[in-house]
């Protein structure tokens, strides 16, 4: 008898389990505001140089919408007169120089930002991006450490390490004295998000009939889309960035309560031959779904783990490039996790583009969250091949029409952003099915980790992405929109899953005419679960 023969025995949902995943879910909130919300810590609102404009027949408060352009700073930005004839000249004439004496900041929108506080503009407006790529990068590391520390301590110890650690650094940020240290703060933050999102939900699909983990992992993403909506009216009541950063961090401190309430994965401890300890919390849980079960049933110890080792021995990640069938599939698959992930951060990172207030946008790209994940449910029984590729051009086609909105026109720009964020949040929710299926089973948890760092590459280049507006205004959205479209055309060449059998082998990819040497031989394959693959998230959830 294997674990998911116990769980339909002692119930695969029952109140055990939902208590569990309101444990899991909780976190998700603060994940989201962690994840999202340097588009208010980041900000960066109008400026000027500060200087002797007022001499140039300028009032020394100046307006700042009318000397800053929406799609970009004006020459009042970064400079200042001189009176050389050597110097380089404004559109009037005037010779500049550059800006020596700071900067003014509107506080129309912000009371202060990091780029207010350590003056991120003009010749240092890059090290904004670069702070939001070292936390993606931070998420990175992450995945990697935290995912083979769990293998080896388990989830539960985990995931309570992490939260503290996020709630330590996430207030150390909020009191950094300067850039540096406060980047450093939020790597570290980045490290602990994936950490919590990974082994949370794996931790939940274990304890989770294969029937309900599904739904049970919509669910966690759902509190993901409240904390994004949510983060919308914490930052609009909270405009100062240090305030804002503790708001976010320190209610973390509360989760210290999880020593008591989380329960370790049962399934975990008899792979680890801790079946004493497993057996303690399988009884627990079936008193609490009211199935309590009997003592014959006390050691469902033939949880056949050698027979899996077995088949992780005999298979590694050049298997998934060896063959050309298995080729194809796995460079297509790595490049939809990264273009996933790359279009959804370059678009919920940089909502002040749109020309929009900033909080509604937040709160309408929160809410688009909802249906678009809510949608998945009903479009992958159907077909997850066609589901992939039409989220996939309707995001990209919809963020490729905003180069053509005029600025003015804010309201139709934000709305296409918004279906295209629709249609990437959908199709982001759609590769982690897709994936799992598209995988033999040999070497399955092999793919998905290696697409889970595709996917957090993409997380790393997304806030970088927009440096590209040196080169054109339109270049980023640009890019958001192409990426997504090719990614819809290499799906054409990917096979339907859905309603088919999950590949076991190579050889079930391949066809029967592959060759041993080519990875055709067919090993004894015992039952895996899903639920690893789809911890590596990228919201990462």
């Amino acid at each position: 008898m294997n674990f998911d023969e116990i769980l339909s025995l002692i119930g695969g949902f029952g109140k055990f389990q939902k208590t569990l995943y309101v444990w899991i879910c909780l976190p998700q909130i603060f994940l989201a505001f962690h994840m999202l919300v340097s588009v208010f810590t980041g900000a960066v609102p109008p400026y000027l140089c500060r200087s002797t404009w007022p001499s140039m027949g300028l009032p020394a408060t100046s307006n700042f919408s009318l000397l800053t352009p929406p799609d970009g700073q004006s020459e009042l930005s970064c400079s200042v007169p001189l009176n050389h004839s050597d110097a380089a000249t404004l559109g009037d004439g005037h010779p500049t120089g550059s800006c020596q004496g700071g900067w003014e900041y509107s506080n129309n929108t912000f009371k202060s930002t990091i780029v207010t506080e350590w003056d991120l503009v003009c010749d240092s407006a890059s090290l904004n991006n670069m702070g939001s790529s070292v936390y993606m990068f931070g998420l990175l590391v992450g995945a990697v450490l935290f995912g083979s520390l769990a293998d080896k301590y388990g989830r539960r110890i985990i995931i309570l390490i992490n939260l503290a650690i996020q709630a330590v650094f996430g207030v150390a940020a909020a009191f950094a004295p300067n850039f540096y240290m406060y980047t450093a703060f939020r790597f570290i933050v980045g490290t602990t998000i994936s950490g919590v999102i990974m082994n949370a939900f794996v931790l939940g699909t274990e304890w989770t009939s294969p029937k309900q983990r599904m739904l049970a992992g919509i669910i966690t993403d759902y509190f993901f889309g409240f904390g994004y909506i949510l983060l919308a009216g914490v930052a609009y009541l909270i405009r100062d960035w240090r305030k804002l950063q503790l708001a976010i961090s320190a209610p973390g401190f509360l989760f210290i309560f999880y020593i008591w309430v989380l329960p370790k994965s049962a399934r975990w401890l008899m792979a680890n031959d801790r079946e004493e300890e497993a057996w303690v919390l399988i009884q627990k849980a079936a008193q609490m779904n009211g199935k309590p079960l009997t003592k014959d049933l006390e050691m469902c110890q033939v949880y056949k783990t050698e027979e899996k080792s077995k088949v992780k021995k005999t298979h590694s990640c050049i298997d998934l490039v060896r063959t050309p069938k298995m080729r194809k599939q796995t460079l297509i698959v790595f490049y939809l996790w990264f273009v996933n992930v790359l279009v959804y951060y370059g678009l919920s990172l940089n909502i002040s583009d749109f020309g929009m207030n900033i909080y509604l946008t937040q709160l309408i790209f929160g809410l688009v969250e909802m249906p678009a994940r809510t949608i998945t449910l009903f479009t992958l029984n159907r077909s997850r091949k066609i589901s992939q590729l039409a989220f996939l051009a309707v995001g990209g086609t919809a963020c490729l029409l905003t180069i053509f909105i005029p600025s003015e026109l804010s309201v139709i720009k934000t709305v296409l952003a918004m279906i295209g964020k629709f249609g990437i949040t959908a199709s982001l929710s759609i590769i982690y099915v897709y994936s799992a299926e598209l995988f033999p089973t040999v070497i399955r948890q092999n793919g998905i980790g290696l697409g889970s760092v595709c996917a957090r590459t993409g997380g790393v280049l997304a806030p970088m992405m927009y440096l590209l507006r040196s080169i054109s205004p339109h270049a980023p959205m640009v890019l958001c929109g192409l990426c997504p479209l090719l990614g819809s055309a290499l799906t054409l060449l990917l096979p339907e899953t859905a309603n088919k059998p999950l590949p076991d082998t190579i050889e079930d990819i391949e066809g029967p005419d592959l060759s041993e040497e080519d990875g055709g031989v067919k090993p004894v394959i015992v039952e895996t679960s899903l639920m690893n693959m789809n911890a590596v998230s990228t919201r990462m959830d």
